[in-house]
Order: C-alpha cells, then sequence, then structure tokens
C-alpha cells in the first residue's frame, strides 16, 4: 500500500509541475512585446529629458521676464519641442553609432540596437523625424533660430566619435549641452543682444553634465581599456576623474550663482543654491575610487533632483518677486 501512494503522490505531483509548465508557457505566450514606439523610446532613454530641460525652461522663462514679464505660451511650447527632438535625434545617433562597442561591453549589451529590438533602420528614421522636428520648431521661433539650428546639431554628432579620438568625450558632451539654455534665451529675444545670462548659464549647464558623466564613465574603466575607448577614467584612472567631477561642479555652482546676481533673481534662487549645494556634496560623498556601487544614484537620482529643485525655486522666485505673469 505504501507503494501504491507513493506512485499516486509522484503522478499528482508530476501533474503539478505539468500544469505549472504550461501556466508558464501561456504567461509568456500572451505577454505583450513592447512596439516600435515604445522599444525607440526605450532607446534614446526620453526621460533623461529631465536633465537639460529645466534649464532650457529656466533660460526661457528668465528672458521672458526681462522682456514683457508674462509667459509666451506658444514659444514654450517650441521651445519644449526643439530641445525633445534635439535630444531624440542626438540619443538615437548616439546608439547607433556605439551599437558595435555596446556589444562589447557587458553593462550595454542589452540595448536594444545591439539585441534587435529596435533596427538600424527604424533608429535611423527616428533620428532624422526628431532632426526634422528640431528645425521646424527653430524656424517657427524666428530667423535666428532657424539659422542656428544645424550648428546646434553638430556637437550632438560628433559627441559618439569623441570617444574614439579624445580622452576628453564628456568635453564634447559638455559643449552640446550648453546649447539648451542658449537657444531658449535666443528663441525668445531673437538677437544676440543681451544674451551673457544666456551664456553664463549654458557654460554652467556644460560642466554640470560633463562633471556628471566623468562619474558615469568611471564604471565601464576596465572595459574601456580593453576595447580602445577613450575616456577620463581610463586614460588617467577613476581618482584623477572624480577629483576633475567635482572641480568641474564647484565650478558649476559658480556659474550658477553669476548667473542669478547678473538676472536679479532673490531670496528663493540662493535657497534652491543652498539645496543644490547640499546634492552636490551628497552625490560626491556616496562614489569613491574604492566604492563605484551607487553611481546610478548620483547619475540618475542626484542630478535629476538638481534640474528639478533648481528651476522650481527660480520659477518661484520669477513669480512671486518679478512679477512673470503666467
Amino acid at each position: 500500500m505504501a507503494g501504491r501512494d507513493d506512485d499516486v503522490t509522484g503522478d499528482r505531483r508530476a501533474r503539478g509541475q505539468a500544469l505549472e509548465g504550461v501556466r508558464v508557457q501561456v504567461t509568456v505566450a500572451v505577454e505583450p512585446r513592447p512596439g516600435r514606439v515604445g522599444s525607440f523610446l526605450r532607446l534614446v532613454k526620453v526621460e533623461h529629458s529631465i536633465f537639460a530641460l529645466p534649464f532650457a525652461y529656466l533660460a526661457t522663462l528668465t528672458a521672458m521676464t526681462l522682456h514683457g514679464r508674462r509667459v509666451r505660451w506658444l514659444d514654450l511650447l517650441l521651445v519644449t519641442i526643439a530641445m525633445v527632438g534635439a535630444r531624440t535625434f542626438a540619443m538615437a545617433a548616439n546608439r547607433i553609432l556605439d551599437r558595435h562597442i555596446d556589444a562589447r561591453n557587458p553593462r550595454t549589451a542589452m540595448r536594444e540596437l545591439v539585441t534587435g529590438a529596435v533596427s538600424v533602420r527604424t533608429a535611423w528614421t527616428g533620428a532624422v523625424v526628431a532632426l526634422i522636428v528640431l528645425v521646424a520648431a527653430a524656424a517657427l521661433l524666428n530667423p535666428l533660430c532657424l539659422a542656428l539650428s544645424p550648428l546646434a546639431a553638430i556637437p550632438l554628432i560628433i559627441y559618439p566619435y569623441g570617444k574614439r579620438f579624445t580622452n576628453w568625450p564628456h568635453a564634447i558632451l559638455g559643449l552640446a549641452q550648453m546649447v539648451a539654455p542658449v537657444g531658449a534665451w535666443l528663441a525668445v529675444t531673437g538677437t544676440f543682444h543681451g544674451s551673457g545670462p544666456a551664456w553664463v548659464l549654458g557654460v554652467a549647464v556644460g560642466l554640470w553634465i560633463g562633471g556628471f558623466d566623468l562619474i558615469y564613465a568611471c564604471q565601464d574603466v576596465e572595459v574601456d581599456r580593453q576595447i580602445g575607448v577613450h575616456s577620463v577614467p581610463a586614460r588617467y584612472g577613476i581618482r584623477f576623474a572624480l577629483n576633475a567631477s567635482s572641480v568641474a561642479h564647484v565650478a558649476t555652482f559658480v556659474l550658477f550663482v553669476w548667473f542669478g546676481a547678473l538676472v536679479g533673481l532673490g531670496w528663493l534662487w540662493w535657497i534652491g543654491l543652498l539645496v543644490t549645494a547640499v546634492v552636490f556634496i551628497y552625490e560626491h560623498a556616496i562614489v569613491s575610487p574604492t566604492d563605484l556601487s551607487r553611481v546610478n544614484r548620483a547619475f540618475f537620482d542626484a542630478n535629476g533632483f538638481v534640474g528639478i529643485a533648481l528651476f522650481v525655486f527660480a520659477l518661484a522666485d520669477l513669480v512671486i518677486r518679478s512679477g512673470l505673469r503666467v
């Protein structure tokens, strides 16, 4: 009897395992696969617009405050469209040109162009459409923005090649990002006259993004050396890169102070800068040459917070103190 009971128990267990297998197969079968649009949006990391877009808005709204004290919503919308178009073009081109490098790096080997989730043709189509959107938005803003839009795209396409010929590709990235506040200011004014504050803010943003790109590149230092990718950490070491990032962010903070003074921002802006200083200190405290485990926290969380927080305090200052009418 005991042997027969064991057989029955074994049969039940086998049937249970078989049913579980069917459930797994059904689950896999019905799980929806992401479409082309969703895969492309993941490819270009559209959520990373959080880094540069707040500073484009800051430049736009500051210029509007100084030139009429009212929000021009159509211009703000066109600036948003131009920014998203530029960033989408930059990221798509970056992923396309770097796909063979990405395939050799374990950290990036699952990116959409490497795995085939997005085809090269689709990526190029998306990049061209994004570039057209950028130029069209610039044309609708003013003639100066239209004339400068090709120049804005140049550093975006050069950056992916930077890691092939210079140890400082982070500087090219910074140059590409400084265009956003300057372009946003010119979108409002249509002239270089009086655009000094925008250039100060642009350099600050470029140093800020270039500085945290130095931190981000530290996690690939060994792979970069093996496959011949150039970067500051790969050439000079992680400690040097982290120190260079600290210097860049100190300079960033000084330029933020200068920008606020130039355009007459008040106490709310200075509170925002105090918060920014605390976040900068935190960002550099959680990453060290011997512990890179929290690089993503420094890169995404801390820097995303900086952009949003500083913009919110600046917007409050522009509305409450400077009389910007929304």
